[in-house]
């Protein structure tokens, strides 16, 4: 089947930016030129801006980092503090980087994209800035003592606009993998060779110390520099969920590390940590998946695998995270998507003043819980820093309705509240739930529901959002947004914990990987129906919203099962799954989703890909109706092809659906390049909602 919109695949092409201006154009007039909509837009924006919402840091040693924005710097400023003077109430910054006035005085649209600090001395810096907010980035050398950028012609480091990857090693000396030429990426666009690169030298003089496929996702190199511990790593990333890792020798030979490459493995002074994704069976015993396993790092690499079981998951419960403090290791869980938090001290360390952390076994970690977790929240364990920060550490948690608070710690020692966030809409009444649907193969799949106590017995408007995709795990969170948006309106608010997400370990993700893609849809629909039977909404006023991997899942919404919904929000997605892994970074999502180029593979991929199933439904005989689709995107995201959404939206448009079509200019793949655009994208996703869902504004 010829595709006709090919030509909206040309990214900057001026008759395709005038397509989507013409189409930005109907979107503003019929949903953004209200008072409504600006009053929500103010809000949101005021929100984004405010000087008193909490500064979270990024702690290395004695320094705490931030990246502020507010109305007087929408681009944003790169500071620091020291840890007493954060806790004050009003701590003093020192402001490294002032993007605004740095893009000004360039005359360049930059949006920043991050620091990479060298330490001990932390007077230098590799910063990473993009113009529009795209993945691509140019790399500059910059001097923290006299706040300048070391430029190229006095031997600072600098890259070109790529997809690099760079870190220290020593002050005179990087790892760098970036565009080097022709040959030089993988096929997703990435890092194929990785090189050594020393001060004062040309770029083409670095010196190779490995290189990948085109094939592979991306080759990197990094230096631990732990005292007494300094190890060189290479990962070859063979596809999105795979990797190899070796040590570097100073000789220049590679030591495979002999684990799984679909696991995740780290390590710290004398313990090498695994995290299996699926079961390993080794040294006459079998690891389930899910597992983190511990063995000491030398005797692994002298051929021993009687490892120390950390962490072993049941039908509830998974590994969320892990860290280390200097002398502990610190375990984040979710059961039913709820967080406990446990500290594992190792035979041999100092338990630091820890006061009891645990009776140790014969040849085993001490084991205890760190914190109570407040329930229906997500506490997050952060700024762990094991080379410098002793046993300290800070914890995050946030609710749905509870705003996030900062606290400090250390193991064994006092906890005290640092910040707490403002609360940006009235909470009172709501009320959240947790239910379970069953899905078609009879999985029980968990999703929350946010509600006002006085309209649980009346059927509402109701949204929906779902990703399942990639192991990644959505958890309980603050929302001053959809607060404002949605709640405060009377909406009811449900965030989904379908497969293909990590919520109960891998095997969670690895279920609805590749020709079980579908069982990830059918999840998200088994919760449409559950509302829908529980009494929460009915169809018609039920929405649904999801970007990137969740833009797929809308677009599969859309398609297959349209009856479901009343209306729906598809951002910055996949939807040509026919095309996807030859635009832009697609070729990396090949152990997701699967190849298109194989008929095996494109067989089951064809089954739900959005845009072949809207094109052969509008070519039926009888085609189905779809619910009303808001499509978003950016013209910047260089991550998924915008073309995914402008031939979706033209096409739908020219079957005579129901479709609105945005794109924003700049934004790179978060769709906003500031505070003022994220703002915009937020109120206009609430009002196209409140529109097509509330019974006073259904008219289309």
């Amino acid at each position: 089947m010829s595709d006709p919109y090919l030509w909206l695949e040309e990214v900057t092409d001026e008759r395709a930016l005038d397509w989507a201006r013409a189409h930005n154009d109907v979107v503003v007039g019929r949903f953004a030129s209200s008072e409504r909509f600006s009053g929500l837009e103010r809000r949101i924006l005021d929100m984004l801006d405010d000087d008193t919402k909490v500064a979270y840091p990024g702690r290395r040693g004695k320094w705490l980092y931030n990246f502020w924005r507010d109305a007087e710097h929408p681009r944003g400023l790169w500071r620091r503090t020291t840890f007493e003077e954060y806790a004050k109430e009003s701590p003093a910054w020192d402001v490294l980087i002032d993007v605004d006035a740095l893009a000004a005085a360039e005359e360049e649209n930059w949006v920043w994209g991050g620091a990479g600090v060298l330490r001990p001395a932390q007077s230098r810096a590799l910063i990473s800035l993009s113009r529009g907010g795209a993945d691509a980035k140019v790399v500059r050398e910059f001097d923290l003592d006299t706040r300048q950028f070391v430029e190229p012609a006095a031997g600072g480091f600098f890259l070109p606009e790529a997809k690099s990857r760079i870190s220290w090693i020593d002050i005179d000396s990087v790892y760098v993998g970036t565009d080097f030429g022709p040959g030089s990426l993988t096929d997703s666009g990435y890092p194929r060779i990785a090189k050594r690169w020393r001060r004062g030298t040309e770029l083409s003089a670095a010196e190779t110390v490995f290189e990948g496929e085109p094939g592979d996702v991306s080759v990197s190199a990094g230096y631990d520099r732990t005292p007494g511990y300094e190890r060189h790593y290479i990962g070859r990333a063979t596809d999105f969920f795979n990797e190899e890792v070796y040590l570097l020798e100073n000789d220049g030979t590679l030591r495979h590390l002999d684990v799984p490459t679909d696991a995740s493995e780290s390590w710290y002074k004398d313990w090498l940590t695994i995290r299996l994704k699926s079961a390993w069976e080794v040294g006459g015993t079998t690891y389930p998946a899910g597992a983190l396993l511990a063995i000491d790092f030398e005797k692994f690499l002298s051929g021993a695998r009687e490892f120390e079981v950390l962490f072993t998951p049941d039908a509830h419960t998974a590994l969320h995270g892990y860290g280390w403090t200097e002398n502990h290791l610190i375990l984040s869980t979710l059961e039913d998507v709820q967080t406990k938090l446990y500290v594992l001290t190792p035979p041999g360390m100092a338990d630091g003043g820890a006061g009891g952390v645990g009776e140790h076994g014969p040849d085993g970690w001490a084991r205890r819980p760190l914190a109570d977790a407040p329930p229906m929240a997500t506490t997050s364990v952060v700024n762990l820093d094991p080379l410098e920060g002793g046993d300290e550490f800070m914890l995050m948690t946030s609710g749905f309705t509870t705003p996030s608070t900062l606290l400090a710690s250390s193991v064994g020692g006092e906890t005290t509240q640092l910040k707490q966030e403002t609360e940006y809409f009235d909470a009172e009444g709501i009320v959240t739930e947790q239910f379970f649907a069953r899905s078609d193969d009879g999985t029980m799949v968990p999703y929350f529901v946010l509600r006002h106590r006085d309209r649980m017995d009346v059927p509402g408007p109701t949204v929906m959002s779902g990703y399942g995709g990639f192991e990644v795990s959505r958890t309980p969170a603050y929302s001053g947004a959809s607060g404002m948006g949605w709640l405060e309106r009377g909406g009811t608010w449900v965030m989904t914990n379908i497969r293909g997400g990590g919520e109960y370990g891998p095997e969670w993700h690895t279920q609805v990987q590749k020709a079980n893609r579908y069982k990830a849809f059918e999840d998200f629909a088994a919760i449409a129906r559950d509302l829908v039977v529980r009494g929460i909404t009915t169809a018609d006023r039920l929405g649904a919203v999801g970007g990137s991997n969740g833009g797929l899942l809308m677009g599969v919404m859309l398609t297959r099962y349209p009856e479901l919904f009343g209306a729906i929000v598809c951002q910055v997605p996949l939807l040509d799954m026919k095309r996807y892994h030859l635009l832009l970074a697609g070729a990396s999502w090949i152990a997701e989703y699967g190849d298109p180029d194989k008929p095996e593979e494109w067989e089951y991929i064809s089954e739900y890909s959005p845009y072949q199933v809207a094109m052969a439904a509008g070519a039926a005989p009888s085609a189905p109706e779809y619910p009303p689709i808001l499509l978003t995107t950016s013209t910047r995201d260089d991550r998924v092809h915008p073309g995914h959404a402008r031939k979706m939206a033209a096409l739908l448009a020219e079957q005579g659906r129901t479709v609105w079509y945005h794109e924003n200019i700049e934004g790179g793949h978060g769709g906003a390049a500031d505070n003022k655009q994220s703002a915009f994208q937020a109120a206009l996703i609430y009002e196209f909602f409140i529109q097509m869902l509330f019974e006073d504004n259904k008219s289309r």
